[in-house]
């Protein structure tokens, strides 16, 4: 049974470590949520380590100046894993070929600068559909366009077998009061017409992966330290802590605030239909971060 707290300060004792999502967690793709924000520093200052860990298809240091831009200062956490890095690792390694067709904005062509931990990496190319070997998908051209205006590529695509490097496994966002598709909505898709998907955001655990590895950098046993995952999509954050055997809290007012009569906090009986017809069991929930 999901327990509804009022603050994370009533189990941060219990954890060494946080996997803390950012997207409806710490901002709503504008401005930094102050509580959430205070929070997470209550948190480092009783000694525990918080790891930004999210599907953003983008290097980790875009993310920590977008973070700055949005309110969320560097003493809020201690370090960023990112979809988009974990995903790089597979880029370079050739997993889709050389020569790649590119699917999203042009701030998202940081992915295809190079990244040290791959030995000896593939040179990579983007080309037109028409010459590529594979997609890299780092989300849709037009955000609010329904990703079925892809079908045409996408049948191009699958006769020629070619296979989908997905950096972001979220189908839509929320930013402020509009809701967007992501890189997850085209991948989906793509799945549907017989098309294979590689993915390396929440909740598969190549991210999870990283996280750890960032958490090591910080002197962190991360086999033996107790972790809480953060997040507010229930398939992606909350479904890849049970994954990985870690206790979540599932933060209802974003993605779920409508199916969770979210106000202040979520409307217990309202939130427990939500998680039986979604049949994933969070450890904890509350309505925001703070």
């Amino acid at each position: 049974m999901t327990q509804i707290i009022t603050s994370l300060s009533e189990i941060s004792a219990n954890y060494d470590a946080m996997f803390v999502d950012l997207w409806g967690c710490m901002h709503n793709g504008i401005t930094a949520y102050p509580e959430a924000v205070r929070a997470m520093q209550n948190y480092r200052a009783q000694g525990g380590k918080v790891i930004l860990v999210t599907n953003a298809p983008r290097a980790w240091p875009f993310v920590a100046t977008q973070m700055g831009e949005f309110g969320v200062p560097a003493d809020a956490y201690d370090a960023i894993a990112t979809s988009g890095d974990a995903a790089r690792v597979a880029l370079f390694s050739g997993v889709v070929g050389e020569k790649v067709w590119f699917i999203g904005e042009e701030r998202d062509l940081t992915v295809f600068e190079p990244i040290k931990v791959v030995k000896d990496p593939v040179a990579i190319e983007i080309t037109p559909l028409t010459e590529a070997e594979g997609i890299v998908n780092c989300g849709p051209f037009d955000t609010k366009a329904d990703p079925d205006v892809m079908r045409g590529e996408f049948l191009f695509a699958r006769e020629k077998g070619m296979k989908m490097l997905c950096f972001n496994p979220d189908i839509i966002i929320d930013r402020g009061e509009s809701r967007e598709y992501c890189a997850g909505a085209l991948a989906k898709l793509y799945e549907e017409m017989g098309g294979e998907v590689f993915y390396f955001g929440k909740p598969h655990s190549p991210i999870y992966d990283l996280a750890r590895r960032r958490l090591a950098d910080l002197d962190v046993n991360a086999d033996q330290a107790r972790i809480l995952c953060v997040g507010d999509g229930i398939r992606t954050d909350i479904l890849g802590a049970a994954g990985e055997g870690y206790d979540s809290l599932f933060v209802t007012g974003g993605l779920a605030a409508q199916e969770t009569a979210t106000k202040v906090q979520p409307d217990p009986e309202r939130l427990n239909a939500f998680i039986q017809s979604e049949k994933i069991e969070a450890t904890y929930a509350i309505g925001y971060v703070r």
